[in-house]
């Protein structure tokens, strides 16, 4: 499993980085605390709760655009059926607050989508997608600036968002 985001404390909190924060929480979720370096990001593993599927969680530290430069490394060293990556991401073609699953599907000019599709050679990994709603406008600076910005929306909605997302990743995971 990958969550996108940007690495660093001026990132914590924005739109782009709900991948991580769905990361974090599942590592929470299932004890796996223990983190370390590899793949250019931090990684966790272990199983996805009492008798559940050995995982292994990622957060790139490439930044959202270079993602892909962690990811690739790591599907290889653990030979995964592309099928078998889950890619966590903000949507901004989803409503704030609704979260969907899904096998492949477009890049949406999403950068780190697009970031993975060319490391990976395909873009038919599972994507758990997390809406943060859109910008008024389609300026590709302002779309920029508002998936970097931090959440407007009450601290509340942000935590049931990224507790929904969580869900939809164990979901995914629990049923192969």
């Amino acid at each position: 499993m990958v969550g996108l985001g940007n690495p660093g404390r001026e990132y914590q909190g924005t739109r782009h980085n709900v991948g991580f924060a769905v990361i974090e929480r599942l590592a929470a979720r299932w004890g796996l605390e223990r983190e370390r370096k590899r793949f250019h990001g931090l990684l966790r593993e272990g199983r996805a709760g009492d008798g559940g599927p050995r995982i292994a969680l990622l957060e790139p530290l490439t930044y959202m655009n270079d993602a892909g430069r962690s990811v690739g490394p790591a599907r290889g060293s653990y030979h995964l059926a592309l099928e078998r990556v889950l890619v966590v991401h903000d949507e901004i073609d989803l409503p704030f607050g609704e979260v969907r699953s899904r096998l492949g599907g477009g890049l949406a000019g999403h950068n780190g989508l697009k970031s993975l599709r060319a490391e990976l050679g395909d873009g038919g990994f599972t994507r758990v997608r997390v809406g943060v709603g859109r910008p008024e406008s389609t300026d590709p600076e302002v779309v920029a600036a508002y998936v970097l910005a931090r959440f407007r929306e009450p601290a509340a909605e942000v935590d049931a968002l990224v507790e929904r997302a969580s869900d939809a990743v164990a979901a995914v995971v629990l049923d192969h």
